[in-house]
């Protein structure tokens, strides 16, 4: 009964790594061969992803309502703006204007994957670029004005402010009782096993 019971908890463990490996940046895609701005922009969403993805991973109901204060930003509420943040930087590289989710419409699984699969196609499109200067974000403002940023707006502004929050998400998961799960390496973007 002990060697079933063993198999089966074995079983939904490896059901539910193999169901999180279909998401992008469970590890880091290979390096490129060539150092273009293209590559190296790329080379930094896919750092951001895998920071991201396992940020994220195995948050519970409790992590989620988590805040370090009363005014503070919940955890659910981090991951909301991470996914606004990708939103923008992919809209920026595919030419296309912003569109989001009504606000409460997706779970919090819902905006993980959609987070990730954002990160992935931007990463995607930069890696084949010749020329950061055509990725231009437009930000309609409220009046109806249109404020254009170039890419470089885009490191210091959407990519590196989704950085700075996906700190954010293991500092409140710490405080919450819940640290990063063991295996991923920073260093390497590998899992280690």
């Amino acid at each position: 009964m002990k060697s079933l019971l063993t198999f089966i908890l074995s079983f939904v463990i490896m059901s539910t790594v193999n169901s999180q490996n279909k998401l992008p940046y469970y590890e880091i895609p290979e390096a490129p061969k060539e150092y273009t701005a293209g590559t190296v922009a790329s080379r930094m969403v896919d750092g951001l992803g895998f920071r991201y993805y396992w940020a994220t991973e195995g948050l519970t109901e409790k992590d989620l309502q988590f805040k370090p204060s009363e005014k503070g930003r919940s955890t659910f509420d981090t991951v909301d703006h991470i996914l606004v943040l990708s939103i923008m930087t992919l809209s920026a590289v595919e030419g296309i204007e912003m569109s989001f989710p009504d606000e409460g419409s997706l779970t919090f699984a819902e905006m993980r994957k959609l987070t990730l699969e954002n990160f992935k196609k931007t990463s995607d499109i930069l890696r084949k670029s010749n020329d950061l200067s055509k990725y231009v974000m437009k930000i309609k403002r409220r009046n109806g004005e249109v404020a254009e940023y170039p890419f470089w707006n885009q490191l210091n502004g959407p990519i590196a402010d989704a950085i700075w929050h996906c700190g954010q998400l293991v500092s409140f998961r710490r405080s919450a009782g819940n640290p990063l799960p063991k295996g991923p390496s920073f260093l390497t973007g590998k899992v280690r096993r």
